[in-house]
């Protein structure tokens, strides 16, 4: 009885490491120039993408700064330009949201454009989907970098009050 479960087990852990590994080999790759939409959606060619684990302010999306409205949706997007400017964008695509949208990690050499976008405060962690980006999000509010430097509605929040 005990070499069955053995070998249900090694039977098991073969499968997995054998499904991870094709995954990993068939994950799809966008690269090139990205068309920034807003703070946290590129284009890369015809290929729409959502920048996994993110969400940044909306394009007509206001916060208050020293008790003034200021276009924290705008800079978020021209931090994204900033950061994209003339390199190749290379996304890792990770799934496909309801609006058909890659969701995608993506990269500039090494970096990744999604952290940075939290880390320098012009997106949030998106909790409801990831947790990959909490610590740089606790970094860019202890700093008051980006929206940190002010008041805002979370993004999402923002586009339910809006509908």
């Amino acid at each position: 009885m005990e070499a069955n479960i053995l070998i249900f087990k090694f039977l098991f852990i073969f499968f997995l490491y054998f499904l991870i590994y094709y995954i990993n080999q068939n994950q799809i790759i966008i690269l090139g120039d990205a068309k920034v939409i807003d703070g946290d959606t590129i284009h890369i060619n015809n290929n729409k993408i959502r920048l996994h684990g993110i969400d940044a302010p909306e394009l007509n999306q206001n916060c208050i700064y020293k008790e003034k409205n200021w276009e924290c949706g705008r800079n978020s997007k021209k931090y994204l330009l900033n950061l994209t400017n003339s390199n190749q964008v290379k996304c890792k695509v990770i799934g496909i949201d309801r609006y058909k949208r890659f969701i995608a990690s993506c990269f500039i050499d090494h970096v990744n454009i999604n952290k940075m976008m939290v880390k320098e405060g012009w997106a949030i962690a998106y909790r409801y989907y990831s947790k990959d980006y909490v610590d740089e999000e606790f970094i860019a509010k202890k700093n008051k970098l980006g929206i940190w430097k002010g008041e805002f509605i979370e993004p999402y929040l923002f586009r339910r009050k809006k509908k």
